[in-house]
């Protein structure tokens, strides 16, 4: 006789906030409007901060981006810190054409570090625009020695080619999902065991200490 079938366990879902940091021109908003749309254009500066939604249903779990794109201009960082107020992850974000936005990109963490506890945020440090690689001022390998020593993910992407933009918000997800997993009560010995995210081919160039 056929076993009669057995109700399906209830689909985990999360929502979480993603801020994007960084120095005006660094293409943040490109970013977000690539991932989100798709397409790109070269878009105007962010006055304040501008706002995204994405749903991913992954094999485990449905994920809702929230994915704040915060305004880069000088003026407006004394109240950047409303925007990324209990963010989940943040790309934070450079042009690798641009060596100064990369120190910049540094500041920004420093900022983030005064507001999270270590491990309370999942932060991925972004080398956009590698359209630009032959006018290249920053490193691959800068980007992945500072990444590896604060413990942050890291990719290089183009915004303008599409190179890596959904790895790089995929990478974030597997790694919130990957906390949640932590987080959660311990199975049975004799139970499934748990599964490793960070095995996805998705986290390729992303590095942690």
């Amino acid at each position: 006789m056929a076993q009669p079938a057995t109700p399906e366990e209830p689909r985990a879902s999360h929502m979480y906030k993603v801020v994007l940091l960084g120095s005006m021109s660094v293409g943040k908003s490109s970013l977000a409007y690539r991932y989100v749309r798709n397409d790109f254009r070269e878009l105007l500066p962010t006055v304040g901060c501008s706002f995204f939604t994405q749903i991913l249903e992954l094999d485990e779990a449905t994920v809702k981006f929230e994915i704040w794109d915060t305004a880069g201009q000088e003026k407006y960082q004394s109240v950047c810190h409303l925007y990324y107020r209990d963010a989940h992850a943040a790309l934070i974000v450079y042009d690798i054409a641009n060596k100064g936005t990369f120190s910049r990109a540094k500041l920004w963490l420093e900022e983030l570090e005064k507001k999270f506890l270590p491990d309370e945020i999942v932060v991925a440090l972004v080398g956009n625009k590698t359209d630009l690689a032959a006018e290249r001022e920053v490193t691959t390998e800068e980007g992945e020695d500072f990444a590896r020593t604060k413990g942050l993910l890291f990719m290089e992407t183009s915004a303008k080619s599409n190179h890596q933009v959904n790895d790089v918000f995929m990478a974030v997800v597997q790694e919130l999902l990957r906390r949640e997993k932590e987080k959660a009560p311990r199975p049975s010995p004799h139970g499934s065991p748990t599964v490793d995210l960070r095995t996805s081919g998705t986290r390729t160039r992303c590095c942690r200490s």
